[in-house]
């Protein structure tokens, strides 16, 4: 496998199992080395999954589902401890697994960080005041909160399933070892900013320039000393680049299962963690809270909301997740002081660009059923 195939592969049907593992041996990436003092989540009382969930009012097998979606690993935690944890067979709790967009919620932390540091001033500031190579093109002049918001404006096509969709031409830019920089000032404005919540991928990458810039640092060494370390990760994480040393923000973090369940545990405490505020609190209340109402749940999707880089669940539990193709998750209920992860290489995933094939809300009603086990 190379990189030109394993691009060209995605969104086909094709498996996808043995990859997601394996990413860096054929595309470059930087290291995040593990925490000098690693966190091991204690384990709690066992619970057994449920054997069936209810699903647009359907009864559902969990281990079909499970196994339909490529499921790598699962894990649940209630009040910070391990209630259950299954990895596929082809890996382990010390496999690194790619997760797609949940590196978006993470670009999203390290954003709140870099604001209560100082390098980023406000988030009501245009990204131009950081990024000047964006002036002309869609992102000019936007803010930045439009941006984490998916507000950006920027006309993007994000169907999977479309050949010539703009996240597949990307793609093939990707494949070519291309600059991510250079495909930026590509798009045009489709929408006035902070008016339409329209999912895109190039917004994190936008996101990840900003952060480089601001910081002078690159993205995978400032986190590996803001977040990193400080969460205890116990494995080393991995950020894929392109051609020319830039980390691909919006998509291409490598990490354990536990290590996920990290992030998710930090936004669930607010932000603290072991004694110590990693992410200002008002940051993570910031961040799943959809502030206006081309945010809110129903009107971003039936079920979805959005906040900075996270997905807002509709329901009355408080739900947040990020989300990444191929059935990736870190869920969060902190009603039910509960965290799930669940990593996957859904190989039907994109192949239609829908529900059907993304089956992310049938994840939600699994997720669910799950926490009513685990009390």
């Amino acid at each position: 496998m190379n990189r030109a195939d394993y691009i060209a592969s995605l969104f086909t049907g094709a498996p996808q199992h043995d990859n997601f593992s394996r990413l860096r041996e054929f595309i470059p990436a930087a290291e995040m080395s593990a925490s000098p003092k690693p966190h091991d989540f204690p384990d709690g009382v066992p619970i057994a999954l449920p054997s069936t969930y209810v699903y647009l009012g359907e009864r559902r097998s969990t281990e079909g589902f499970l196994a339909e979606t490529d499921t790598m690993a699962l894990l649940v935690l209630t009040d910070g401890t391990i209630r259950f944890e299954r990895y596929a067979d082809f890996g382990g709790r010390g496999t690194r697994w790619v997760s797609m967009s949940v590196a978006k919620s993470f670009i999203s932390a390290a954003f709140g960080i870099a604001l209560a540091d100082g390098a980023i001033r406000s988030i009501e500031e245009p990204a131009t005041a950081y990024v000047p190579s964006l002036a002309g093109s869609a992102y000019d002049g936007v803010r930045i909160k439009d941006i984490l918001q998916m507000s950006s404006g920027a006309g993007w096509d994000e169907d999977y399933s479309d050949p010539e969709s703009d996240i597949n031409r990307f793609a093939r830019v990707s494949a070519a070892g291309g600059a991510m920089a250079d495909f930026v000032p590509t798009l045009k404005r489709a929408t006035e900013p902070g008016s339409v919540c329209h999912y895109n991928s190039m917004d994190t990458q936008v996101l990840g320039m900003l952060l480089k810039a601001a910081t002078g640092r690159p993205i995978a060494d400032y986190m590996q000393e803001k977040l990193w370390h400080p969460l205890g990760m116990e494995a080393s994480g991995h950020w894929l680049l392109d051609d020319t040393g830039m980390e691909m923000a919006y998509a291409c973090l490598n990490a354990t299962a536990r290590d996920y369940a990290k992030i998710g545990e930090l936004y669930r405490l607010g932000g603290a963690w072991q004694g110590r505020q990693v992410v200002p609190a008002a940051w993570v209340e910031a961040s799943v809270t959809p502030d206006a109402p081309h945010l809110a749940p129903g009107v971003v999707d039936p079920l979805f909301g959005y906040g900075y880089q996270w997905w807002v669940i509709d329901g009355g539990e408080g739900e947040y997740a990020a989300i990444g193709v191929y059935n990736q998750f870190v869920y969060v209920n902190p009603t039910r002081r509960l965290t799930i992860v669940k990593l996957s290489a859904s190989r039907l995933y994109g192949t239609t660009n829908d529900e059907t094939s993304y089956r992310e809300h049938e994840t939600i009603a699994l997720f669910r059923a799950i926490g009513e086990m685990a009390g």
